[in-house]
């Protein structure tokens, strides 16, 4: 064997070390988060946690997950066709090299990384004071679905761009217009990836607490409207660790939490397996 695939042999062994080492890591760091919160937070888990109505004693949970499930379902319902339509428009409908896309994908990468916490202060000036919803969903809603906008569409537009050209191609020879197209035959291919990044969206809309703080406020009621102001489970997690009065009812939360983001994401990938089948 020679110098030179030595060297190679040795580079590879190396990057492979790396490459499993960096995976024993993830896994052994996930799997003791997820041990540590149920073991902290299982035996917490009692009757009262989830009565309809919260008080002081009982610290119940049911008021925030309602509110929880209506932020991820409106906020979604606004931002994930937004996204989708506009991706759509920027990769097959967009002249290539126009500086407007060039613009756009700019602004959407840098929109991605800003902290949640400026978003909770911009929906606080615009939304809350500005237009006069006071703390309330609806201006919670709002700003969530501005901060998850930029995931769904970059990685819609990633997950169109993946589908080959050929399929295109194909389309147009056997006659089909260019809509029909798109929706026929390239969004249904990119279904997998847009389901990735609208779970991206539901973990962060479901996780978020800084934003929801400075436009949802923190009332631990059942809301009667969207404008009504109310917690989700990450920020009633929150206010009960803050007060240090609740900290095993903040871990038995952490528990509710996670596996309701687990169910999402399973229902999301049982979706797109039967949208690939069809």
């Amino acid at each position: 064997m020679t110098t030179t695939k030595k060297k190679i042999y040795a580079g590879s062994l190396i990057l492979k070390i790396l490459v499993y080492a960096a995976a024993v890591f993830t896994i052994f760091m996930l799997g003791y988060l997820i041990v540590y919160i149920l073991v902290k937070g299982i035996p917490n888990l009692t009757p009262e946690l989830f009565s309809l109505k919260y008080t002081s004693d009982n610290v119940s949970m049911l008021p925030s997950i309602i509110n929880t499930l209506i932020m991820i379902g409106v906020a979604l319902l606004i931002s994930v066709p937004v996204g989708v339509f506009s991706a759509i428009y920027l990769v097959e409908y967009a002249k290539k090299g126009n500086k407007l896309v060039k613009v756009i994908r700019m602004m959407a990468e840098t929109l991605t990384g800003i902290p949640s916490i400026v978003y909770g202060l911009f929906g606080m000036l615009f939304f809350v004071n500005f237009f006069k919803m006071s703390y309330s969903l609806l201006a919670g809603i709002l700003t969530v679905a501005i901060m998850v906008l930029p995931t769904v569409l970059r990685t819609t537009e990633e997950a169109l761009l993946a589908v080959p050209h050929s399929y295109r191609e194909g389309s147009f020879g056997l006659g089909a217009g260019k809509l029909r197209t798109v929706f026929r035959i390239v969004l249904p291919s990119a279904i997998p990836g847009i389901l990735s990044g609208v779970i991206l969206a539901t973990g962060r809309i479901a996780g978020e607490t800084a934003a929801l703080i400075y436009t949802a406020g923190t009332v631990a009621e059942l809301p009667k409207n969207l404008f009504s102001s109310g917690r989700t489970l990450a920020v009633h997690m929150y206010v009960l660790s803050q007060e240090g009065l609740h900290t095993d009812q903040a871990f038995a939360t952490a528990v509710i939490l996670l596996v309701m983001v687990l169910i999402i994401n399973v229902l999301s990938d049982r979706l797109a397996n039967l949208m690939k089948k069809d």
